[in-house]
């Protein structure tokens, strides 16, 4: 087989991939990477951009949807579609229909498929919403990070308190059964107290997911600069600690089920499309930096150029431009299917575990299960195990021990 990379071709043998139609998938990314201003802690491949930039970035994507069909099938109709960023919520209702319709048109979509559009509250309106509801759109992700205009200003958000309570409003009343809101703890200067103010004003929205994060200064990003390490004004990894035990508890208590470490839901109103990512789905990535994961023996990972301008440059030009180019042997699989299972609150299914890689794992990395037990990371049952709450806190102690 024979993948275009960049400028040259990148050929990987028969043995290791087989032919392009066996690599499947079963779920669909498109990232739109435009924002009216870049947030001063984010580290995703975004940037400032304009009416015309949303348009081309359509056009592409289209292109790039219809190159990707003649080398990739979907196992099955799509079961989810993400459009991420980035801010895709700048596209107009008509940008984002097309885009909805030509996925089903090359690869068909499931009755029930989850559609998911990311949006900034201060970039809606009653009309857009409604307008991404009539295209298609079945499940809203809204930017919120804080109700705290204060914080909001600090982090470079466009939009204010009152507009990320408006949005959840509209979005409700325009028809969306499924509304998620993103919030940040650890910021600089916040308090519990604070925090708690935060969760409370969340829950009384009436969200339907929540995904909590705390605050990772990413390098190669203004808030590197402002907030170096050791910086006094960023509440220690103790204080953000209590942040997610407050969340936990506050959250659970609402009626949300904490079903993965950065994100609660109502009964039924799980992110399907990021379970897929966990549950190691196939799923195939659009647009620059996106990455890819394609179902074929243990799997095989790419992403396209972070640079938009080269990821641009290679669609034009009739080619899908790839690179990082993975083929996963069993080990990596195995490894992968740990951590990321035990990123999910059911953890890890022994004898699912078993139909996949011939062995139990409990039997096979007994040493490292008992160990976990032992400090109070790892529950371990007889068909499967999970995270402790406390494992939850300390999840990457955990994981190294499986990789």
């Amino acid at each position: 087989m024979v993948v275009y990379v960049g400028r040259y071709y990148h050929r990987l043998s028969g043995d290791a991939t087989g032919s392009l139609l066996a690599l499947m998938f079963s779920r669909l990314y498109l990232h739109i990477p435009w924002c009216v201003a870049k947030c001063g802690y984010c580290a995703f491949t975004s940037r400032q951009g304009a009416a015309q930039d949303l348009a081309d970035t359509t056009e592409l994507l289209l292109q790039e949807m219809e190159l990707a069909a003649g080398q990739f099938r979907a196992e099955v109709p799509l079961l989810s579609l993400y459009l991420g960023g980035g801010t895709p919520s700048l596209l107009t209702p008509e940008q984002v229909e097309r885009l909805i319709t030509r996925s089903c048109q090359l690869w068909g979509h499931d009755p029930a498929i989850e559609i998911t559009l990311e949006a900034n509250p201060g970039t809606v309106s009653r009309a857009t919403l409604a307008g991404f509801h009539q295209a298609g759109v079945n499940r809203i992700s809204l930017g919120v990070q804080s109700f705290s205009d204060d914080m909001l200003a600090l982090l470079g958000r466009v939009h204010s308190a009152q507009q990320a309570r408006d949005a959840v409003v509209i979005a409700r009343a325009v028809g969306f059964g499924s509304i998620g809101l993103d919030l940040i703890c650890g910021l600089p200067g916040q308090s519990l107290a604070d925090w708690r103010q935060q969760l409370c004003i969340a829950v009384g929205l009436e969200p339907d997911h929540l995904s909590i994060y705390n605050l990772t200064i990413e390098d190669a990003t203004p808030f590197s600069h402002r907030y170096p390490v050791g910086t006094l004004g960023l509440p220690d990894d103790d204080c953000t600690a209590t942040m997610l035990e407050l969340a936990d508890t506050a959250l659970s208590t609402a009626g949300f089920e904490h079903y993965e470490l950065a994100n609660y839901a109502r009964p039924g109103k799980r992110s399907g499309h990021n379970c897929g990512y966990w549950r190691r789905d196939g799923y195939l990535g659009m647009g620059p930096s996106a990455h890819s994961f394609l179902r074929d023996g243990w799997g095989v990972r790419f992403c396209n150029p972070d640079r938009y301008e080269a990821w641009a440059a290679s669609i034009r030009g009739g080619q899908r431009s790839v690179q990082d180019i993975t083929r996963l042997t069993r080990e990596d699989a195995c490894a992968e299917a740990i951590f990321l299972g035990l990123r999910l609150s059911e953890g890890v299914c022994f004898d699912r575990f078993e139909q996949q890689f011939g062995e139990r794992l409990e039997i096979v990395r007994r040493d490292q299960v008992l160990k976990l037990q032992k400090a109070g990371l790892l529950d371990c049952g007889l068909e499967r195990m999970a995270l402790t709450r406390k494992g939850m806190l300390l999840s990457n102690q955990v994981f190294v021990e499986f990789v």
